[in-house]
């Protein structure tokens, strides 16, 4: 059984794609020390980055080369100053020179030394990868899959199934997580948090996820003070500044704290909230595809529907939320994220944007749930429900970037998830025809069945109906 941690699903990154940002980085990285493990970097002469299928017809629109470089040059998404990012890449783009590691300088012109083969397509994932090294005596080469949400493996590398971490609920599929709440009494949270102190202390379980939703929170409150227009060449205009202008007024704070609490205390109308919700979720969204920092929930696609529901428990609800209340809706969260990864996928190149805005409406649609006091079988009901009206949702990336219509569909992705929890809050599950697993394992049948053209390649649907020119791709 594979084991996946709450902290998986839920990373901590830089915009604007998981698949083609976040898990290329992660790829170079890690070859970057594989690398240092077999020879002194100083014997290194150049080194080439080959990306095959989706990673090249839309890696350039993702930043998938910006990307590599950065991994590459020693930078971590995780702590590198959001100026540097641009700057790293224009620097190497000026001097084609890369420091490996950030200690040994190489030519490197990322026009020639980076190679885009996106008629080709490697066997295991559409996100393929191969690094190389060049010495004077041989060639070094490693092949790497990004697949989907920050994921990434080697070449025939199978997924974690040994003994070393004992999970006292491991749960493959819904029914087994049904079973270990059901047979001890407890929620959902209950049986994460369990787990998750397997891998790590209850403090450091506690200070990492309060660090995720603080993420979380920044990006959209940076979302909602930031106008302009979109880097890319589509020129989106940002729209959250606007929406939260009008929510707002010209009210100005000293940090997202701040600001949360004066949320709270705004017009809860129905209108409202759904303008606060389509707010919430567009801000983060916008800051994703500006390269900025966000958290994958479960990918950068999707990044705002989880903040946008959470927001809506905390500020609209009418509960009293505490700390401990939003630590439980991230573990719910990732929790139901893990039944489709471990069943499914949550790689939009691989099976379309259900993969992504859908798992991440269900993951709110379950959390929001258990937090507003269903019980574990309406959690998972809601779960079921959100995906259920996600089926078949292609992608369609125009011009191979992260905005059109992917930004949008992270507010329609949370009112889903919103509507689904409603609906599950006011159902008995035992009258359900249709449980979890039965949807996960439909998304997985349908996303097989899908042309590989509305699966993140650009090639389909609103991606070719809309007239623009873009350099990029």
């Amino acid at each position: 059984m594979e084991k996946i941690s709450v902290f998986d699903m839920f990373k901590i990154g830089i915009g604007p794609s998981s698949s083609h940002t976040l898990g290329p980085w992660r790829a170079a990285q890690r070859w970057l020390q594989e690398l240092q493990q077999q020879i002194d970097l100083q014997q290194v002469q150049a080194v080439e980055i080959h990306l095959y299928g989706s990673l090249a017809l839309t890696g350039k629109g993702h930043g998938t080369d910006l990307a590599v470089m950065l991994g590459l040059s020693g930078q971590d998404p995780v702590s590198i100053p959001i100026s540097r990012v641009h700057e790293i890449k224009q620097q190497i783009q000026k001097e084609h020179k890369l420091y490996l590691a950030d200690q040994h300088e190489i030519n490197f012109n990322p026009d020639q030394h980076i190679i885009l083969l996106g008629a080709e397509r490697l066997p295991e994932h559409a996100n393929g990868m191969i690094f190389k090294a060049f010495t004077r005596e041989k060639t070094i080469e490693s092949t790497y899959y990004s697949v989907g949400g920050g994921f990434v493996k080697k070449a025939n590398e199978q997924p974690d199934t040994s003994d070393t971490v004992q999970l006292p609920y491991p749960s493959q599929n819904g029914e087994e997580l049904l079973q270990h709440c059901q047979s001890r009494q407890m929620r959902i949270s209950d049986m994460v948090w369990a787990n998750e102190q397997s891998w790590r202390s209850t403090e450091e379980v506690r200070s990492g996820l309060l660090q995720i939703w603080q993420v979380m929170l920044t990006s959209m409150y940076k979302g909602c003070y930031t106008e302009g227009t979109l880097a890319g060449g589509l020129n989106v205009k940002r729209r959250a500044a606007g929406m939260h202008r009008k929510l707002m007024g010209d009210l100005q704070f000293e940090n997202s704290n701040d600001w949360l609490e004066e949320v709270k205390r705004r017009p809860n109308d129905f209108n409202a909230i759904l303008k606060w919700i389509g707010c919430f979720a567009m801000a983060v969204n916008e800051e994703n595809a500006s390269f900025g920092r966000i958290v994958t929930a479960p990918t950068n696609g999707a990044a705002g529907v989880i903040p946008a529901v959470l927001m809506y428990y905390i500020c609209f609800s009418e509960e009293n939320v505490k700390e401990d209340d939003i630590l439980n809706f991230l573990m719910v969260a990732g929790e139901i994220g893990t039944l489709f990864k471990k069943n499914a996928t949550i790689s939009a190149a691989m099976r379309g944007c259900q993969a992504e805005i859908g798992v991440s409406s269900a993951m709110a649609a379950a959390a929001l749930t258990e937090c507003l006091g269903g019980s574990v079988e309406q959690a998972l009901m809601a779960a079921e429900i959100a995906m259920e009206h996600h089926l078949g949702l292609t992608c369609d990336p125009v011009g191979g970037l992260v905005q059109v219509p992917c930004i949008e569909r992270n507010s329609m992705g949370a009112i889903k998830a919103i509507t689904a929890s409603r609906l599950a809050l006011d159902s008995n599950p035992a009258d359900a025809c249709v449980s979890l697993d039965n949807i996960i394992k439909t998304m997985w049948e349908t996303a097989k069945d899908m042309s590989h053209k509305y699966k993140e390649t650009s090639q389909g649907g609103l991606a070719v109906n809309i007239s623009v020119k873009m350099p990029e791709c």
